[in-house]
């Protein structure tokens, strides 16, 4: 026989199902420091560096935008990543960068450099079995 204010074991356990769902979302999101060095010199690439280490303390701002990738049941946002740097690199070229262009003709020679730089940004990632969601913060 139900009650007169409905079956409200149910909805109470549904309640707290959706909140363990949330909190566990919001709770397993890392943030991470990620730069971004890409140096050609004459045409030719010479150095690219891309530099990634957890956040010692919590960064400020809100998620911009997103990049999903396929993690594979990996938790190494490292590994993650090196599995598909084209993509993420091509998501990072989209946040913004410096360029540094320097060109120089002597006897007819010419010689160029061009330096493209991400400084330190601050990305919350939340890594799951099937894919990691990156998300820059403003």
């Amino acid at each position: 026989m139900r009650s007169r204010d409905g079956n409200k074991s149910f909805s109470l356990s549904i309640c707290s199902v959706v909140v363990f769902f949330l909190s566990s979302i919001f709770l397993q999101a890392d943030e991470y420091l990620v730069s971004y060095r890409y140096v050609v010199k004459d045409a030719t690439l010479y150095n690219e560096t891309l530099n990634i280490s957890k956040s010692m303390k919590k960064c400020e701002g809100e998620e911009a935008d997103s990049i999903y990738l396929q993690s594979n049941n990996q938790h190494n946002l490292k590994d993650i990543i090196s599995k598909k740097s084209t993509k993420f690199i091509d998501f990072i070229h989209k946040l913004g960068m410096d360029v540094d262009h320097k060109e120089i003709t002597e006897n007819f020679q010419n010689r160029s450099t061009t330096i493209m730089t991400l400084k330190t940004t601050c990305f919350k990632v939340d890594i799951n079995q099937n894919f990691a969601k990156i998300s820059a913060l403003n």
